[in-house]
């Protein structure tokens, strides 16, 4: 068995993601499908023995949609394509609202009496000639993916869109051509090319926001694949004056072959997976662990892909290269999620289905039934069997059903960016509020993500004021030439010694010889080292600031400890506030860390939080949420860092912190904008209220077509004689809108 993605063309909705997923997951051979709409892929598991990607394009076609047999690699992207196709829309969708305008002016102006600043025929003409610019130019896709359902025997709201514009422009041509059929018969020969523009160019706005949202999820695979250096130095042999010779070569990461030893300076990234051979450093290891304190490397230990070196050369030998290192999963991890999270299923794309053909047949019926009362009465009701037929497709227009999602998803969006809380799609909106569990990275979400001085401890000889602020002095000296952020922190808050002789070791801290005297500041490894006493009240307070997850300087003075730094990254105020209010919703908080056990559940602790997951790497943090979403929950995941991106991807509800990585924030679906963390009960509470909003307009949107579907079709005219002229049906539906998007905009005064 192999699982692989495959780029999946021509899909619109929900409806063409299942009509997608049916056509293969049929197939023998096939295991498992998963559809995905907002990349617009299919990630299938299938046994490459029974069935090729050639022959599940063929059923991919059949259906009436394409696929690229080339699978998804790891690495690789449609972000360009991406961006072409939404600078195309981006077009079509600015022209097609330019073209509506004058329509809609010259329609208004002729009014119900057909007075107008032009004559009636010269308008019609005019707006015959826009409308048609709009429906055969701007709007011919949904006329083309309309007409592709319909030979597969499928419908959507590309049917629905194709049908009443279609039906509204050539009764509009009609009448414009052949005024005098209707104006024998008494009646008004009204046209509805305003109608037919305004409901492309509102369609394709939509489509526009929905692509813009596509292009920025897809993003995140292109940045993930840009942590990794483009050109490598390697040692190799080489020719060298006919001879072979070791020597530096630059190559490209291609290239880079298991067993290459690989050379890496100060600042930059590394290429592959693999081991220290010689030299030592300091490694950022953020992208993988979430910790911004960076970790030691020696001969013997292990360096990733992605990360960054601090300070010192190393070489290292290579283990794990292309696809194989642990960037490489994290992206495949992100990909493979965002695979297999399924869609919002939109009740609009899924009554669209029985809604189409079942107006569709009432306007068909009507036109029969009047027929049928004509030829039994001797009378001639062509006319009214027209006038029902067109009067029922027009008056079914999805424009009221099309507003009533996207409306009040939009009010939402917009309230919610008023708050400080950004949400790229409609997705996250509606699921937040079905949420069961949120689960929180711990580094830059639940605390500030940067080490800062909590405590000092000095020993009683050294309290002296004159020797304390000396010694100060002399350890902010020595910690302001390092770039270790345990250092910088130290810096910020000491006072800036001028001191020489300093000597950094890697790995343990750093050595200073002053006016005779030598100091050292360093971890507890430096002391033991270089002999340093320890003073039983200073590894008595040690082990006390140790159980409170902070790290430790020890600052001696010559041969003894004389204080104590304890350095911490901060819980933020917000943290436990929003713990509460989440836990009160009924919502259950997990946190998620890279760090220890033991400094997890200090940091869980102070948040209040009872359920900790420590030590976990990113493939760790996604396969925590799986197997929460196979438990039947529904999962928010908060993250900041580039190792939360595989969790965000696979999590039903993602949410980035505003001041974390441009790659978490890409990942997400939403983004909390500064640190505040009380901002996660408040967009639940808005997405709530959101999707009521969603709900009622829904309703209205079906109640008005429960009601004027029949009246269209003419059940009164029995009864008194009314017969529903199409230029009431437009107006009805023009009303249906206006009550819609007049509900979604009392979304703004409810408070979250």
């Amino acid at each position: 068995m192999v699982k692989q993605s495959f780029a999946v063309k021509n899909m619109m909705c929900a409806m063409c993601v299942a009509h997608v997923r049916k056509a293969i997951e049929g197939l023998e051979g096939v295991k498992d499908v998963n559809v995905n709409l907002a990349s617009n892929s299919a990630l299938i598991e299938y046994d490459e023995k029974k069935i090729s990607p050639e022959q599940i394009k063929e059923a991919v076609v059949s259906a009436g949609y394409d696929m690229d047999t080339t699978p998804l690699s790891a690495a690789s992207d449609n972000t360009e394509d991406e961006k072409k196709k939404v600078r195309r829309l981006l077009e079509k969708t600015v022209w097609a609202i330019v073209v509506a305008i004058p329509i809609v002016v010259i329609g208004m102006s002729m009014g119900h009496s057909g007075d107008s600043f032009l004559p009636k025929k010269a308008a019609n003409l005019i707006m015959w000639g826009l409308a048609t610019v709009s429906i055969f130019f701007f709007g011919r896709d949904f006329y083309i993916n309309a007409w592709n359902q319909a030979r597969h025997g499928h419908a959507n709201m590309d049917t629905l869109i194709a049908l009443s514009t279609g039906v509204a422009y050539l009764f509009s041509v009609f009448n414009t051509l052949f005024p005098s059929v209707w104006t024998r018969a008494g009646l008004e020969s009204h046209v509805y090319f305003e109608s037919c523009a305004v409901i492309i160019a509102f369609i394709l706005l939509g489509r526009l926001l929905e692509e813009r949202a596509k292009y920025s999820t897809s993003s995140a695979i292109k940045k993930l694949a840009g942590l990794t250096p483009k050109r490598v130095t390697v040692l190799r042999q080489r020719p060298c004056n006919t001879e072979e010779c070791s020597g530096l070569v630059e190559i490209g990461i291609d290239e880079v072959l298991v067993g290459d030893v690989v050379v890496v300076k100060p600042g930059e990234k590394i290429a592959v997976d693999g081991s220290v051979i010689e030299g030592e450093s300091f490694v950022d290891e953020s992208m993988l662990t979430g910790e911004s304190i960076p970790v030691g490397k020696k001969e013997g230990d292990k360096v990733f892909a992605g990360t960054i070196n601090q300070m010192g050369s190393f070489n290292f030998r290579a283990e794990k290269v292309g696809g194989e290192t642990s960037l490489s999963q994290i992206i495949q991890l992100v990909r493979e999620a965002q695979g297999s999270r399924a869609p919002s299923q939109r009740l609009a794309d899924r009554i669209a289905s029985v809604f189409v053909p079942a107006v569709m047949c009432i306007a068909l019926l009507a036109f029969i039934i009047w027929n049928i009362c004509g030829m039994a009465t001797g009378n001639n009701y062509l006319v009214y069997s027209i006038l029902t037929l067109v009067t029922v497709l027009v008056i079914a227009c999805p424009c009221a059903l099309g507003l009533a999602t996207p409306t009040a998803i939009m009010v939402g969006i917009g309230k919610g960016a008023q708050n400080g809380i950004l949400i790229k799609d409609a997705e996250a909106l509606e699921n937040f509020r079905k949420t069961d569990v949120v689960a929180m990275d711990k580094t830059g979400t639940l605390t500030a993500g940067k080490p800062e001085v909590t405590d000092e401890f000095w020993a009683d000889d050294a309290e002296d004021p004159q020797k304390k602020k000396l010694l100060r002095s002399i350890l902010g000296g020595m910690e302001a030439l390092s770039q270790h952020p345990i250092a910088e922190a130290i810096a910020k808050v000491f006072p800036h010694g001028d001191v020489s002789g300093v000597e950094n070791i890697p790995g343990m801290g750093a050595i200073c010889s002053e006016a005779g005297e030598r100091f050292l500041a360093g971890n507890l490894s430096l002391m033991k080292k270089e002999g340093t006493v320890i003073p039983d009240a200073m590894a008595k307070k040690a082990e006390e600031f140790e159980s409170q997850a902070k790290s430790i300087v020890y600052f001696a003075d010559n041969d003894k400890v004389v204080a104590l730094i304890a350095v911490a990254d901060k819980v933020k105020e917000s943290s436990a506030l929003a713990v509460r209010e989440l836990k009160d919703m009924g919502i259950e908080v997990v946190m998620l860390s890279g760090d220890n056990e033991r400094t997890a559940k200090a940091i869980a602790s102070e948040c209040g939080i009872t359920r900790v997951m420590s030590s976990m790497l990113p493939s760790d943090k996604e396969a925590f949420i799986r197997q929460l979403q196979n438990e039947g929950k529904m999962v928010a995941m908060v993250g900041d860092g580039i190792n939360d991106s595989a969790a965000l991807a696979r999590a039903d509800v993602s949410i980035a912190m505003g001041h974390g990585s441009d790659i978490a924030m890409d990942a997400a679906k939403i983004t909390l904008t500064g640190s505040d963390l009380r901002k996660l009960p408040s967009a639940v509470r808005l997405s709530q209220k959101t999707v009521n909003t969603v709900k009622m307009n829904l309703f209205w949107a079906f109640i008005y077509n429960i009601i004027a579907i029949p009246i269209a079709a003419g059940v009164l005219y029995p009864v008194n004689g009314f017969l529903l002229n199409p230029m009431i049906a437009g107006a009805a539906m023009a009303a249906s809108s206006v009550c819609v998007v007049s509900n979604s905009l009392l979304l703004n005064f409810r408070k979250i």
